[in-house]
């Protein structure tokens, strides 16, 4: 009898593009994989932007003088440092950028982990990640189990 099971290994993939949606599934993720005894890995996607720039007229891009990649870098790398200074007990935090549109970035470091968690909103395009649509996408085609979390939801009231 052939087992079709896929091996899963522990990790917790994490999306994260700076919101303050991403910071909140950042936190819960990091608290799940406390609990579960399960590393993180935390990816950030970056794209080229389609804008027309200040050579056509417009206004100077406000990252101009970086790349893409840089800036985007450097935003995962702050929104690590601002989420973990606040939490107890920090667990194995990898990080990861990658270049190319957000879900499929997301999907396939999901290949394998024991859970993607998303944000249920990003920054936009933009930003280049869209957590909003890349969430739903995610939801639909993730080859693990996906955690969309919620931004500070209300507690309920009767």
């Amino acid at each position: 009898m052939n087992d079709h099971r896929e091996t899963r290994d522990r990790r917790i993939v994490i999306g994260v593009d700076g919101s303050i949606h991403s910071k909140t599934a950042l936190r819960w993720a990091i608290t799940q994989a406390r609990l579960v005894g399960a590393p993180v890995e935390v990816v950030s996607a970056w794209q080229e932007p389609v804008l027309i720039g200040h050579s056509y007229g417009g206004p100077p891009l406000p990252y101009e003088g970086e790349s893409i990649a840089t800036i985007t870098e450097k935003v995962l790398a702050e929104t690590v440092a601002d989420v973990t200074g606040q939490q107890d007990q920090p667990v194995e935090i990898r990080t990861r950028v990658a270049q190319g549109h957000p879900a499929q970035v997301l999907l396939e470091a999901a290949a394998g982990a024991q859970m993607l968690v998303l944000g249920s909103r990003g920054h936009g395009t933009l930003a280049g990640i869209l957590l909003g649509s890349v969430s739903q996408h995610c939801v639909q085609h993730a080859p693990c189990p996906v955690v969309v979390v919620p931004q500070d939801p209300a507690p309920s009231r009767p």
